[in-house]
């Protein structure tokens, strides 16, 4: 803890000038949620003033304390706060354009718009999912170089709609499980919504909730001083996770409007911002911060610049210095690419029969073993995703040794505390479950797409080919969900040879990725001798020739070798030259040149074939074009059973070809 002792009263001015920019930019933009940032100000003021290790010339130091606001409605506490600190891009122009076109200050925090942004918030209890990934992480780090080198808390400030949401649960319930000692969660307690009192909605008792799940409780005035001072003092040296219940007003300071829903999400009006002023004894105009606060809050950054050259030192001469800067920057040492090329290479020798999930384990084998960046998962379905690898040690309670987490039946906070385990820095995250539960973490998974973070989803059972746990478990829609989703590049290997690739890739791309895998055993299919990786092309030919075809196939996944066998009859029953294109990356291939694009899909009658929706096909058909796959939900069955019942099989397509070809 800094040691400088500041008065009560000066503790409020710091306070006030966050209240004064929150409230200032919200009425200038004509939008936004003052009520949090003003009930706030006294819990952050403590916690930045006394507490958290940031330094804003060097942002990104990775021993400092990470701070998310979960509720991130209250994007101005932040903004103001990272203005207060001195962050250089977080200028007063940004604050006066508060959620306006072009400006860093966005309705919601988002990571990569500003510095001192440590995750993109908004969608409630993300965030708070986001930190137990943090917090994790640096527990994973520290038993790995030791508190030489990593060594700091997670502070998270969450509002009571975090913690209505689902998600909520499941974090704290892992945190709890898992001891995250080195996370502290501000709870903004002011008993408002946006409907107003929250006892409209709920009776929960949130002390006793986090308390049952194993985390260090307490209950506090969130405006007084010392009793904040002392409970993060008591949370820091607590051996469990803690929450600080903050018992606040909504919109302190306001005559007319605090403790009320009318201050959560709108300006509060001139009129009244005037009555604050004159309330709060602040006689300045608007966006402006008397000089004596602003050092003093410009002198935090400053003090904590010992901190980071006293780390900085201890990285310096460090034995471990190399290997701690190569994970942090994420770098993939070259030989596991080399191993996976000679794997492919061993693969298209044995040419082996499996799942493409079974393939995914055999590939992720390489992969462990020859980095110790990944940090695998599953939600409870380890032994169906085939996520865990051979040698693999199972993080547990205080012994965080191991590579890989039991995320329980929490698909939802499974993405999210992945998403803070690449936010963090120094791992790969991936994991594992169902491709119809991509519903369940449907809100972690677009943001990792949103923030653009290596985070990689194994998602098993891709079909109605998994069989006899009927349509509740086989996705048809899912697909199309996941492909139409921004920067998310989503895989759907054919074979063992297209797994490896598709984790290669997976590995080598900056964003997130899906690995759509069946459970049914799959021929190996391709055949050629070059070792390039094909399916960094998004689509390519797999059978037949590039000119003169009579008919083109396009598949994905478990079809592809259907159409492969169908072309091949084709071609020796009928003298049709049939061409098969497998595309196992809808995303990549719309990345190729349209010389490229129209060379592989080529000008002859197309059918397609994938046992999923046929929405998004258009893209790749012409009006005359067919699609074989499902149109509606599927049956309980064996899978088998299920392609012939639908449809999408050998017969099908070699009729819907024959028609096509006039046979």
């Amino acid at each position: 803890m800094k040691n400088n002792q500041i008065s009560n009263d000066y503790y409020r001015e710091m306070a006030n000038a966050i209240r004064f920019l929150s409230m200032d930019a919200v009425q200038s933009a004509k939008s936004g949620h003052p009520g949090m940032p003003m009930g706030m100000a006294d819990v952050a003021t403590v916690l930045f003033k006394k507490f958290i290790k940031v330094y804003c010339e060097e942002p990104d130091w990775p021993n400092r304390d990470r701070f998310v606001l979960s509720a991130g409605h209250g994007s101005m506490l932040i903004y103001s706060i990272n203005y207060l600190l001195g962050y250089k891009d977080m200028t007063l122009d940004q604050l006066k354009n508060f959620r306006q076109l072009g400006s860093i200050t966005a309705g919601h925090p988002e990571y990569g718009h500003a510095l001192g942004i440590e995750t993109t918030t908004g969608p409630l209890g993300q965030g708070l999912a986001n930190a137990v990934g943090m917090a994790l992480s640096e527990r994973i780090l520290n038993e790995r170089f030791g508190d030489e080198l990593i060594n700091h808390l997670s502070y998270v400030i969450v509002g009571d709609g975090c913690l209505m949401e689902g998600i909520s649960h499941e974090a704290i319930d892992l945190a709890g499980h898992l001891k995250l000692k080195n996370l502290i969660v501000l709870w903004d307690d002011n008993e408002i919504s946006i409907d107003g009192k929250t006892s409209l909605a709920t009776s929960t008792d949130q002390l006793s909730r986090f308390q049952s799940s194993g985390w260090h409780v307490q209950s506090i005035d969130g405006h007084d001083f010392s009793s904040i001072e002392s409970a993060i003092l008591e949370a820091k040296s607590s051996s469990k996770p803690s929450l600080i219940g903050c018992k606040t007003i909504i919109g302190y300071g306001s005559p007319n409007m605090s403790g009320t829903s009318k201050v959560h999400g709108a300006p509060l009006g001139e009129d009244e911002i005037k009555n604050i002023r004159n309330r709060l004894k602040w006689d300045n105009d608007p966006f402006l911060i008397p000089s004596n606060i602003l050092k003093d809050w410009r002198n935090i950054s400053k003090i904590n610049k010992v901190d980071y050259d006293d780390w900085y030192n201890r990285l310096s001469n460090s034995a471990n210095r190399n290997e701690f800067l190569k994970a942090i920057k994420g770098e993939i040492p070259n030989n596991v690419f080399e191993n996976l090329l000679n794997q492919k290479i061993e693969f298209k020798k044995s040419r082996p029969v499996k799942a493409t999930r079974q393939s995914s384990q055999m590939t992720l084998e390489v992969i462990n073993k020859s980095t110790n960046l990944t940090i695998g998962g599953s939600a409870d379905l380890t032994g169906s995703n085939l996520t865990l690898t051979d040698g693999v040690a199972i993080i547990s309670p205080d012994q965080y040794k191991g590579s890989y987490v039991h995320y329980g039946v929490r698909e939802h906070a499974m993405g999210a505390i992945m998403n803070g385990i690449a936010l963090h820095g120094g791992l790969i995250p991936y994991g594992g479950t169902f491709l119809v539960f991509s519903d369940y973490m449907r809100g972690s998974l677009r943001l990792s797409a949103l923030m653009g973070l290596k985070v990689i989803y194994v998602l098993s059972h891709d079909s109605i080919g998994l069989g006899e746990d009927g349509p509740t478990h086989q996705p048809v829609e899912h697909l199309a969900m996941l492909r139409a989703t921004p920067n998310l590049l989503v895989f759907r290997p054919a074979d063992c040879i297209e797994v490896n690739e598709c984790w290669e890739l997976a590995l080598k791309t900056s964003g997130p990725s899906v690995l759509a895998l069946s459970r049914q055993g799959l021929p190996t299919v391709r055949e050629e001798k070059d070792n390039q990786n094909f399916s960094s092309h998004g689509a390519y030919l797999i059978f037949g020739h590039m000119v003169n075809r009579d008919i083109t196939f396009i598949a994905s996944g478990s079809e592809v070798h259907i159409a492969v066998e169908v072309a091949k009859t084709l071609l020796d029953k009928f003298k049709i030259s049939a061409s098969v294109i497998s595309m196992p990356c809808w995303e990549l291939f719309d990345k190729q040149s349209e010389e490229y694009k129209n060379e592989i899909l080529g000008s002859s009658p197309r059918i397609a074939i994938e046992a999923s929706s046929s929405f998004g096909w258009h893209k790749w058909l012409n009006d005359k074009d067919k699609f074989i796959g499902m149109k509606g939900f599927g049956s309980s069955a064996p899978g088998k059973d299920l392609f012939d019942y639908f449809d999408i099989n050998y017969e099908t397509l070699l009729d819907e070809a024959k028609n096509t070809c006039n046979l």
